[in-house]
């Protein structure tokens, strides 16, 4: 039997980055992974949608070329082969996980692993049979699926999931999108990009639920201004399947019962713990509504098991899952690693406009009684939005006792690129005046960043008044 110091169950960015610092650690490391390398976050999710997505917005550029002086035909999109072009973009970048953990001698072992005791994995290779391995610890990185709702399983034609829907090469005359949340409203933008008429149905009273409720209103209004349909605090009740098409029943916010016709749907309604088979249940490991339990050192209630990233519950994001498998593997190593804050993790939203979020929104602050002022600058005082024709938007800083930075919401060109700089300045304690003392070149988006601080500070340079409120 093949012993290891660490068996990492999953691939994907929990599991890969942490088997790569396992081993620069000295750990001897395997990684077990059920299909391709890098799991569904760069097969199935991140990567082959933000291809997608960048070929939507190039196709929405061309179509306004116009207004740049520059005439063109009128474009024609062959979605097959923007299809094509993202599946190629994971599997090029799946190939360099594997570079990079055969580079960093960590073994990988294709199969479905199960847990047969806390330090001995079993591992289905399919035909190629049963193998056993025994570990010191073993960390489980199995990532999430896709939730669907009773009578909305996909059928790969009139209902999808996000995973359908990355690799269907037709594009429908019509949509349903039933769930307003992120992975929604991206494939929403998508298909409204490529001429798609497109409905979204949210349960809750706003669209991305739990985010800042004047961004995700800010995101809405863009997205009616590109003729997407949108019903917020409307239930979903039932589905009614023709041959080539469907029709989606649901009750409204003042209860009045309609329903909506599509040639598909998606639905877009969560995720869930992707850890069927892994044999937990039969360990006694501990749950929470679906997810693994852990503690602040991501052990698991069974000895010698940790468990990362979406396994464990909200938020599910790539980078929280990245950050939280280097930690958990550093603590076992008896490095002393600060806790992962889930206030200082970005939350992105790739439409158009973007949408990037950190720390609290004004909604919270105002419920947990923080006193914290909100300080907005639009997005036409910045000359480069001005000039690129993406002048639609605004960024919000929250600012609390002393110029402290509690949280930075943004809807607008170029919003998860900027994010960065926030969460930044928040993981480091870095002050609005120390934001408004460091130069910001002109003229960049981050501008927006550096005006709001100064306005925060009493000291506005391009906007007329500091828009703040208590």
């Amino acid at each position: 039997m093949k012993r290891f110091d660490l068996v990492v169950i999953g691939s994907g960015p929990g599991g890969y980055t942490a088997a790569i610092r396992a081993a620069q650690l000295g750990m001897r490391t395997a990684v077990v992974e059920s299909g391709p390398l890098g799991g569904v976050c760069l097969n199935w999710g991140c990567i082959p949608t933000k291809s997608i997505l960048a070929a939507a917005g190039l196709f929405e550029d061309i179509g306004n070329a116009r207004s740049f002086g520059i005439d063109c035909k009128e474009p024609v999109a062959d979605y097959g082969k923007v299809v094509t072009r993202s599946r190629r973009m994971a599997k090029r970048l799946s190939a360099g996980v594997k570079h990079l953990l055969k580079e960093n001698s960590v073994t990988v072992l294709p199969g479905r692993a199960r847990l047969e005791s806390p330090g001995r994995v079993s591992i289905d290779g399919g035909g190629d049979g049963t193998e056993e391995i025994s570990a010191g610890r073993v960390l489980v990185a199995a990532g999430s699926r896709e939730k669907v709702l009773l009578g909305l399983e996909p059928d790969g034609k009139l209902v999808l999931t996000s995973r359908e829907a990355l690799e269907a090469s037709q594009l429908p005359e019509s949509m349903i999108v039933i769930g307003g949340g992120a992975v929604g409203l991206e494939f929403a933008y998508i298909y409204n990009a490529f001429g798609c008429r497109v409905v979204v149905i949210e349960m809750m009273d706003q669209i991305l639920p739990g985010l800042d409720r004047e961004i995700a209103d800010g995101l809405e209004a863009e997205l009616r201004r590109k003729k997407i349909k949108i019903r917020t605090g409307t239930r979903y009740e039932g589905i009614s399947k023709r041959d080539d098409d469907l029709e989606i029943a649901f009750t409204g916010p003042d209860g009045v019962k309609g329903s909506a016709s599509a040639f598909c749907a998606l639905v877009a309604v969560g995720r869930e713990a992707n850890i069927d088979g892994l044999g937990l249940a039969a360990l006694g490991v501990t749950m929470d509504r679906g997810f693994v339990s852990v503690d602040g050192d991501f052990r698991t209630s069974v000895e010698g098991l940790y468990a990362v990233g979406d396994v464990t519950g909200p938020p599910l994001l790539a980078h929280r899952a990245s950050e939280e498998g280097v930690a958990a593997v550093e603590k076992m190593a008896g490095i002393d690693v600060p806790a992962v804050d889930p206030e200082r993790i970005p939350k992105c939203i790739y439409t158009r406009p973007e949408v990037a979020s950190v720390g609290i929104s004004e909604e919270e602050a105002l419920a947990a009684g923080v006193g914290a002022r909100a300080v907005r600058v639009p997005f036409r005082a910045l000359g480069k939005a001005v000039a690129s024709g993406h002048d639609r938007g605004f960024l919000k800083l929250l600012v609390g006792e002393a110029g402290r930075i509690l949280g930075c919401h943004i809807v607008g060109d170029g919003a998860t690129e900027m994010i960065a700089e926030a969460a930044l300045a928040m993981g480091t304690g870095a002050t609005v005046a120390d934001v408004a003392g460091t130069v910001h070149a002109h003229p960049t988006l981050a501008e927006a960043f550096a005006e709001a601080a100064l306005a925060a500070d009493g000291r506005p340079r391009n906007t007329l008044e500091q828009q703040t409120q208590e």
